[in-house]
This record gives C-alpha cells, structure tokens and sequence, in this order.
C-alpha cells in the first residue's frame, strides 16, 4: 500500500514528540511518583507483580488491576486510568488512596497536588491541585480563602450552614 509519504512521517514526528517529552530513564517531565510508589513496594515487600496484582482490589468499586498493569505504571508507561483503579493500587501497595491519587495526577496529568501553604493539621488537610512551578506566592486569593475559612469568616453561600430548601 502506497501512502506517499505522509503516513511515515506522521509516525516519524509523534515518536519525536515522545521522545521529547520522555527522557531516556522513562520518566515524563514531571516526574514518576506514581511509578516510584510501585516500585518501592515491590521493592519492600518483594513481591512480584502477580502477588501484588491478587491485592489490587478497589476496596470501593471492586475495580481489580492485573499485574500486566502494575508492570505498565511501574515502567512509567502510560495506563487506561478508570475509576477504581488507583483504588486498587493503593490496596495492593498499602498505602494511602490519597497518597496514591496525588502520585497519579502528578505522573499523569502534570498536576502538582500538594498544601503549598503548610497549614494542614490532622484534623483538616488542605490540599491545593497546581500546575508545576507554581506555588504560595501565586496563589493570593487561595491563600486569602483558606485564612477567611480557618477564622469563620466565609460568606454565607460558601458554607455549609446555608443549605435550603427551595
């Protein structure tokens, strides 16, 4: 089949772009703590992908992951990331499934979960989703919304004490 070129070059420039945006260690340009996770469970506990994809049960939806999966994040390949999934990670890696949902918005969609301005207590955690790069001083107004709700000052409409029936 004759393609006159295009095709070829189509395939030419997405490997190009992929390997623009993976470095030669495989990790993307905002790093691989959702790999990093896997892997230093493995590691820890030494179990195999097998042993540790009989864990990976979404204790919420029942989602199981295989180990073909676990091998695939653990690779920093990219994955099908559908509800339950991280779920079932966190169950089979015994960690937290925040821990393991900040990890996988970070490696997947760049997004930097994190509390930029250090005042979660363990009562209340504040977590603040980011673009890289950005941090405290970029971000006044979150800042200025997280002070007026630690002193209870938020307007009515922002609380949950102005529920109505309509």
């Amino acid at each position: 089949m004759q393609t006159d070129g295009w095709l070829d070059e189509s395939v030419r420039v997405l490997q190009q772009e992929r390997s623009e945006n993976v470095s030669e260690a495989g990790t993307t340009p905002y790093g691989t703590p959702f790999g990093d996770l896997l892997r230093a469970a493995k590691q820890e506990t030494g179990l195999s992908y097998r042993k540790l994809a009989e864990l990976a049960v979404d204790p919420t939806t029942g989602v199981r992951v295989g180990y073909t999966t676990l091998h695939r994040i653990a690779q920093d390949q990219s994955i099908h990331l559908e509800p339950g999934v991280v779920g079932a990670v966190a169950a089979a890696i015994q960690k937290s499934e925040r821990e393991v949902r900040i990890a996988a918005a970070q490696q997947y969609c760049g997004l930097i979960a994190d509390d930029p301005f250090g005042v979660s207590t363990p009562e209340a955690t504040v977590v603040v989703v980011h673009a890289p790069g950005t941090g405290r001083k970029d971000m006044p107004k979150v800042e200025n919304l997280l002070r007026k709700w630690a002193a209870g000052e938020l307007p009515r409409e922002l609380t949950e004490d102005d529920q109505t029936s309509s």
